[in-house]
């Protein structure tokens, strides 16, 4: 009887602990229940908003760049020329220097055709000394026959005056005289500067066939394919035997000496992005930032992107940096100095006007009309309508009009239940 006495007591009390924490969980909650709905009903009375207090600051503007690495030239190299291609002499990541031979053609025809102009050149300088010398006989010859008859002709004029002579032996001489001056002036007149027209002529057809020469000359030096600057052999497309089309991508040159990074930008960055500027630089694939320099801002927006092209030098020479690579940067601008600038989401628009709720000193909200100067991506700056110390309010301007009272978030939580 007395085991059995126990039991029930043991048992009783445990009862009795249940029953007591079960009172204990509800009053819990229906305080817990009665306190959120106290503060529910205050916040329906009142707005809670998150406020911030300006003061005149530097005004930065935060410009992300991202793009990939470019090389500093990727060059395409096609023959000028079809033909055959007799040798290549590089393979696929070879190193070349400039005015390396890289492929040359077959030049057979070329070198044929050469010699053939070379003698008509040659022909043609000797048609031309040979002219030259028959033009000084002649002339020589001419000119002394013209310088007798004038003498005679200058006596027998003599002759007649003293009636030495008749009329027709003065005629007759008179006659040789014109025949002999009309033969030197034809010669004579032919002379420009130094040599004759008709050698002159010769000179000229020698002097074509030189150029001629020339040009096939330099044709075959274009058959040799070379390396326009220092690089690696980045492409190949070349076998001996093939037949290549003038034009055709045959070998690629890449110079990775100075490595680029090209990036876009939008209208309003770049206004105020000037070449000089020194920037860091992260390559993700290389685990590592780089020094670099902006090189160029192109002066015009381009017409399908409607961004603006940058391009930043990078300092370190590296050949384990490759093209292709993603690579950005940040860099943070002065706009203005020594100015007031709120969060963007503080800055209502209506009916073309921007205004502003400021906190007032007796807890209510007042809305005031602002003119708007700066902008960037996070904030405006405010050239009239505010003052340095004003604290404006950053959330929940729906609910509030001048004169509002509102409750003031001071934690994480409390913005998270007032939206």
């Amino acid at each position: 009887m007395r085991h059995r006495f126990q039991q029930l007591d043991r048992r009783e009390m445990i009862i009795a602990g249940g029953i007591c924490l079960v009172l204990l969980a509800a009053a819990l909650y229906l305080y817990f229940g009665h306190q959120k709905d106290v503060k529910k009903n205050v916040r329906q009375g009142r707005p809670l908003v998150k406020v911030q207090t300006i003061v005149r600051q530097d005004m930065m503007r935060h410009i992300a760049l991202s793009g990939q690495t470019v090389a500093d030239a990727n060059i395409a190299l096609a023959p000028k020329y079809t033909g055959r291609i007799m040798q290549v002499c590089v393979s696929l990541g070879d190193e070349v220097k400039a005015g390396q031979v890289l492929m040359i053609q077959d030049t057979g025809d070329l070198d044929i055709s050469i010699n053939q102009n070379s003698a008509a050149a040659n022909a043609a300088q000797a048609d031309a000394r040979e002219a030259s010398a028959t033009y000084d006989a002649n002339y020589i010859k001419t000119r002394n026959a013209y310088e007798l008859e004038q003498g005679k002709y200058e006596r027998n004029k003599y002759l007649f005056s003293i009636g030495a002579i008749s009329q027709d032996t003065l005629d007759s001489v008179e006659q040789e005289y014109m025949a002999s001056k009309a033969a030197f002036e034809v010669l004579a007149n032919q002379v420009d500067g130094s040599n004759a027209a008709s050698v002159q002529s010769k000179e000229f057809t020698a002097e074509k066939q030189e150029h001629a020469t020339d040009a096939l000359r330099k044709q075959r030096e274009d058959m040799i394919l070379r390396a326009p600057r220092d690089g690696v052999i980045g492409y190949r497309n070349a076998e001996v035997g093939a037949i290549v089309t003038a034009g055709t991508k045959v070998l690629s040159l890449v110079d990775n000496s100075h490595i680029n990074v090209d990036c876009t930008l939008s209208e309003s960055d770049a206004a105020i992005l000037k070449t000089g500027m020194d920037v860091n630089v992260t390559i993700d694939a290389m685990g590592q930032d780089y020094t670099g320099r902006i090189v160029y801002v192109s002066p015009a927006m381009d017409d399908s992107s409607k961004t603006y092209q940058v391009r930043i030098e990078l300092g370190e020479n590296s050949d384990i940096i490759k093209a292709g690579l993603f690579a950005h940067t940040a860099i943070d601008i002065l706009q203005r100095r020594d100015t007031l600038f709120v969060p963007k989401a503080a800055v209502l628009s209506k009916n073309g006007r921007q205004t502003v709720f400021v906190l007032r000193e007796d807890g209510t909200a007042e809305e005031r009309e602002v003119k708007i100067g700066l902008l960037n991506d996070d904030d405006e700056e405010i050239i009239d309508g505010l003052s340095d110390g004003d604290t404006v309010i950053l959330s929940n301007q729906d609910k509030l009009q001048t004169g509002t009272a509102v409750d003031v978030s001071d934690s994480a939580g409390a913005e998270a239940d007032a939206s």
